[in-house]
Parts: structure tokens; sequence; C-alpha cells
């Protein structure tokens, strides 16, 4: 089985050479065995014919999925000893740089930070083969197969490419067609035209910084948002934008980038398919409005934005720009960059926390590094009712410092503006 990349999946994965990697770190208490570990993957892909693939380039340079269905092709495990419980923050920043040998392996690693009751496991992933909503589909596979091996977890019928994932109606249309063609040329054209510099930003030290809400201020966040009618996804956001302009000053952009899940637009893409394909909205401050009706004015803004989304439209106008890859690529990597960050929040995971043979104690907030120019990501999840936050930047575009004082700022943020109307409404009960 095979299938060219689509364009999305070309641009993530380059020329093979530099890691552009997803990690997601989860820790059990209680014994798992090796041998149930390799069978449950084994399984699993079984299930996903493209975690059994390969990338090869054909005679014209352009790459493919080829799915090799012998015994040695299997995911790795590399097992470490246990030594301490921040550990897999290390591991994880190891998981980053290591490149994927798309050519000879799959495109899935596993990390078994391994100690007597309690294990951290990583699962990284090329961002090339899945987005976050696949990887964690696959992850509650896993953890079902963990307890019970004998687990039905059925087939995926893969993605082939546009025809299996655009309504037959909608790709034939010649007018779609005609006119996404036309869109993808123009484009092509105008990076064709851009000048763009060679010599890409030094990235210096790349870094992570993790924070975590605890139950009752997780339930305090999505309590605020539920009285004040906008989402815990903008109020976030606006306390990320906030965060930025306050630390970074005239050095912020006023400007961050939101992924939005496909599968929310397209209902034949699953949950569990593996696909890598994102949709964007950007998001800014107003800056003569205060900070709870900038969280309202961005949520009209989401709401608009979203409205507009055509995941159908914009796939056929980047399948038209296949020519212009490598110079799309290299704007992305030597451009000047114009925004603070790209934010992502999972919302909930929702995923068991007991088994019959382990614990999950926690599932933390993935973290994704890539070569295509500013690195500075914040992803947040929530497990077990507790809002987890990961932070990934290079100080070639965020001193740590700024990091830091960001993650505090964000933090006093929503402190103060969930925290102060609760004791305004206990002062006067």
């Amino acid at each position: 089985m095979k299938r060219k990349l689509l364009f999305g999946e070309r641009m993530l994965y380059g020329d093979g050479k530099s890691p552009f990697n997803i990690v997601i770190p989860f820790k059990i208490k209680g014994e798992i065995k090796e041998d149930d570990l390799r069978f449950a993957l084994f399984k699993i892909q079984k299930k996903h014919p493209w975690l059994t693939a390969s990338i090869n380039f054909d005679q014209d340079q352009k790459p493919w999925f080829i799915t090799n269905l012998t015994e040695a092709f299997k995911i790795p495990i590399r097992v470490v000893e246990r030594l301490s419980d921040e550990q897999w923050e290390q591991e994880s920043v190891n998981e980053w740089k290591t490149v994927f040998d798309a050519t000879t392996a799959p495109l899935c690693r596993i990390t078994w930070l391994k100690g007597e009751g309690v294990s951290e496991i990583l699962m990284a992933y090329h961002h090339c083969l899945c987005d976050g909503t696949a990887a964690l589909s696959i992850l509650t596979e896993l953890l079902q197969l963990l307890d019970d091996p004998d687990t039905e977890i059925g087939r995926e019928i893969p993605i082939m490419g546009v025809k299996d994932v655009i309504p037959e109606k909608v790709l034939n249309s010649y007018r779609n067609r005609a006119k996404n063609g036309l869109i993808g040329k123009f484009v092509t054209l105008a990076l064709w035209m851009i000048p763009v510099k060679k010599v890409a930003v030094e990235r210096k030290r790349d870094f992570m910084l993790r924070w975590r809400f605890d139950q009752e201020f997780t339930r305090e966040i999505i309590t605020f948002c539920k009285t004040n009618q906008f989402t815990v996804n903008t109020l976030l956001s606006a306390a990320v934008l906030t965060a930025f302009k306050e630390v970074r000053k005239e050095k912020s952009f006023n400007k961050i980038s939101l992924p939005v899940d496909i599968r929310n637009f397209n209902p034949i893409i699953k949950k569990d398919h593996i696909f890598a394909f994102g949709l964007m909205i950007v998001l800014s401050l107003l800056p003569e409005k205060d900070f709870l009706e900038n969280v309202k004015a961005l949520q009209k803004d989401v709401n608009d934005k979203s409205a507009k989304l055509n995941p159908y439209s914009l796939m056929m106008m980047m399948e038209a720009c296949h020519p212009a890859l490598k110079n799309f690529t290299n704007f992305l990597k030597y451009g000047k960059s114009s925004n603070d960050c790209m934010f992502s929040n999972l919302g909930k995971i929702d995923i068991p926390h007991q088994y019959q043979n382990f614990e999950v104690e926690s599932i933390f907030s993935p973290s994704v590094l890539g070569p295509l120019g500013n690195t500075t990501t914040m992803i947040a999840s929530t497990y077990r009712n507790q809002m987890d936050f990961t932070f990934v930047a290079s100080e070639g575009y965020v001193p740590y410092a700024e990091a830091e004082a960001i993650k505090e700022k964000v933090i006093s943020i929503l402190k103060s503006h969930i925290e102060q109307p609760l004791e305004i409404l206990s002062a006067t009960a």
C-alpha cells in the first residue's frame, strides 16, 4: 500500500533530515511487562497501516508513504532506567532532536522510563504522520491493550489521498477545481517573487517550561468561562496574548495562531484516522479594550473566523501549490517572525485513568518542535480535572528569562480575574 504525501505532509517532512516531532508523555502507576507493550504496539500497527509505513522518494524526488509488513518493521522501544520524577522532561527534549529515519523505520517510537511500580512512557511521532487528535486516539488504544491484550480496537480504513477526505461532488466540481487551482497558481507565483533571506534565525538553546493547575482552580476556570459565555480556549488565548505583550513589550507581535482540528469541519476524517492536516486561525487583542472586553471580542472573532473556514477549498488550493513547496518552506524557515506563538488547547482528554492492572496518574500536555521558523509553542490540555501546560521555545526567539516571566504572567492574569470575583461573591454571601 502506498500514497504520495499531501502538500502539508511534504512541508512538515521536508527533506527528512530535520526532526519535526510531537512527544506525548504519560505516567503510569503499576507494573507493566515489556512483552505486553510490544504486543499492544503490534496490534496498533495492524490497525493503522501508516504506522507500518516508511517514506521513500521516487525518481522525481516526490515522497511516498509505503507500507512495510515485514515482521522486523516494528515501532521501536527504548527502555531507560527511571531515576527521578522530572527525568521525562529531559527525555522529551532528546526526542525533539532525534531524527526519524523514515526510509527504514516507522514514524513512531517509544521511550519507556521504567521504575519500580511507576513509569513514564513517551510516544514520539513525526508531525507529518499525525496530529494531536490522532496521537491521543492511539494512546487510548495503547492503554486499552496494555490492560487487556484481547481488546478489539478495529481496523482503520486509511486515507489514500484528497479523494478520501473531500466529498466527490466538491472535488469534481469544475468551479471548485478552477477557483482553487487559480488561487494555488497565484500563491505559487507570489512565493516565487517574494525575496527571502538565506540565513535562518539562530535558534540557540531549545527549552520547555511546564505548569499545572489543581482541580479546584481548573474547575473555577471552567465555571468562570461558562458564566461569562466564552470558551476556555478563548480565555487562555487572551491570557497568552496579554502575557506576551506585558513581558516582551515592543518585541511582541500581538498575534497568536491557533490550530483548529479539521475533524470539527470534515466528518469524513475520524478521530482515529492517521492524518496531519490542520486548519489555523490568528487572533490579536484590541488595545483600547480591557482584559474581559478583549476576551469577549476574541470570542466573536473566533466564531466569525471559524465559520469561514473551508477545509475542502484549502486542501484543494494547497494541493495546487506542490511546485512552490521549496519556496513556501524557505518562506517559513527564513522569513521574519510575525507572531508571538502557536497556542493549542486540546481541551479535556477523555481517557480513563483507572484500569484493572494500573492507574494513569498523568497525561502531560504534548510538546512539539520543528525546523520551520519560530519554534515558540504553548499547548494546554486537561486530564483528571487538572489543566496542564507545556511551553516550548528557543532562546533565539524568546530568551529563557522572558519565557519564565510569560509563564508567571499567564498564571497571574488568570488568577487575578478568576479568584477576585469569587472573593467578592464570598464577601457578599
